[in-house]
């Protein structure tokens, strides 16, 4: 009983093989780590670095700007930013109070400039470029 207590206080597991962590793999600082050849991005944003682009949202936000930089996370620096903010009526606008006159079906879509932003990566859905991309008819609706 003592020997294995004193086993463990030295770091040693039993059943493992010395340089070897849980599950077989190499222990960091091997030369293992050296071998892997490194992983490329999935998404390439290099050709897009001081260039106009559109970023997309979970929540529904969208924003315009210049991609200053990037990282592995899809974190995000863009410059000159406009977030596009889709109208929605507010509580107190003049639309809820009684008047002879219906509410717009939609408010009009505005922007707010909020300059230099840092966009984290997991929120983000779409990223596009804004020149290059144009709007075509969805080819999955029914024909009229």
């Amino acid at each position: 009983m003592a020997d294995r207590t004193r086993q463990n206080t030295r770091g040693i597991i039993r059943g493992l093989a010395p340089g070897k962590a849980r599950g077989g793999a190499p222990q960091s600082g091997g030369q293992g780590a050296q071998d892997k050849p490194r992983r490329e991005a999935i998404l390439d944003l290099s050709k897009y670095v001081n260039e106009p682009i559109r970023v997309k949202f979970m929540g529904g936000r969208e924003v315009v700007g210049t991609l200053k930089g990037y990282d592995q996370l899809l974190n995000l620096v863009l410059d000159d930013v406009e977030e596009e903010i889709q109208g929605k009526l507010s509580p107190h606008s003049s639309h809820t109070k009684i008047s002879l006159t219906p509410p717009p079906t939609e408010p009009e879509p505005h922007t707010r400039s909020l300059g230099l932003v840092v966009l984290r990566g997991p929120l983000i859905t779409i990223v596009s470029p804004v020149d290059g991309s144009e709007e075509i008819a969805n080819p999955f609706m029914a024909q009229e």
